[in-house]
């Protein structure tokens, strides 16, 4: 092997490195879940439905190729995506799923987002609606994930209580949820519930990263005027309302 071929070789060893982290969906849906917020190590084994010890092992995979980085906080590590264009990477490789595998979009139709989200929001329109106070914009996203970063204005409304708060919210504006992106699937089920009650409701485009990758202005933190989980205000900005006060474990490859 001549010089040139050995250091392309070298070259595409080092590409290597993330293609084993996307080897394996685990790994994909924890990057997905952390391009949303940092996470410790237990919330991350929760949300993804594994075992506390697979999750490390995957995670170590995933900082080994320098996808994640962490901080210690006490005896617990918290891990969070390495730069802004990992996340663009994990929304590039759902962007070449949609386009190139037909299972994707099978599953999603069999998943009902067809039916529910179909009609989407452009970031344009929905900015441009929000700053009218024409839309009550809903995120249904986790609360935590609200709190690291959510749309201007957005109210925080995780998808599980969202039934039991419905009336929180102005029945005479047009609601739209956004989530995590366009193959998560709980602004969708917001919006067939919401649908299903008889409200005027649509899901935005894509979630929060693509709209933090376009530049548009993103806030953190609970705001006085976005709400949250545990019973802060979550009403249209037209009408003053008081609030009242969800996979199978996989190892690593």
């Amino acid at each position: 092997m001549d010089y040139d071929s050995a250091q392309r070789a070298d070259l595409y060893e080092q590409l290597a490195r993330i293609g084993k982290v996307v080897v394996h969906p685990k790994r994909i849906e924890l990057l997905d879940v952390l391009c949303q917020a940092e996470r410790s190590v237990e919330a991350l084994a929760t949300t993804t439905g594994l075992k506390l010890t697979t999750a490390s092992a995957h995670l170590q995979v995933m900082r080994q190729a320098r996808l994640v980085e962490t901080r210690r906080v006490g005896t617990r590590v918290y891990y969070r995506a390495a730069g802004e264009e990992v996340c663009r990477f994990v929304g590039a490789l759902g962007d070449l799923a949609r386009a190139r595998l037909a299972e994707v979009d099978q599953i999603l139709r069999s998943l009902g987002t067809d039916a529910a989200g179909t009609e989407r929001v452009s970031r344009d329109e929905l900015l441009a609606r929000a700053q009218a106070g024409e839309v009550v914009v809903l995120d249904v996203r986790p609360a935590e994930e609200y709190s690291a970063g959510h749309i201007p204005g957005a109210r925080s409304l995780p998808l599980e209580h969202l039934e039991a708060r419905l009336d929180e919210l102005d029945p005479d504006l047009e609601v739209v949820a956004y989530c995590r992106g366009p193959l998560c699937l709980l602004a969708p089920e917001a919006v067939a519930l919401l649908r299903s009650r008889g409200r005027t409701a649509r899901c935005l485009e894509d979630g929060l990263p693509e709209w933090r990758q376009a530049g548009l202005p993103v806030e953190e933190g609970f705001t006085r005027g976005g709400g949250s989980s545990d019973g802060a205000e979550a009403r249209g900005p037209r009408r003053e309302r008081r609030a009242r006060r969800p996979s199978t474990a996989g190892e690593p490859s």
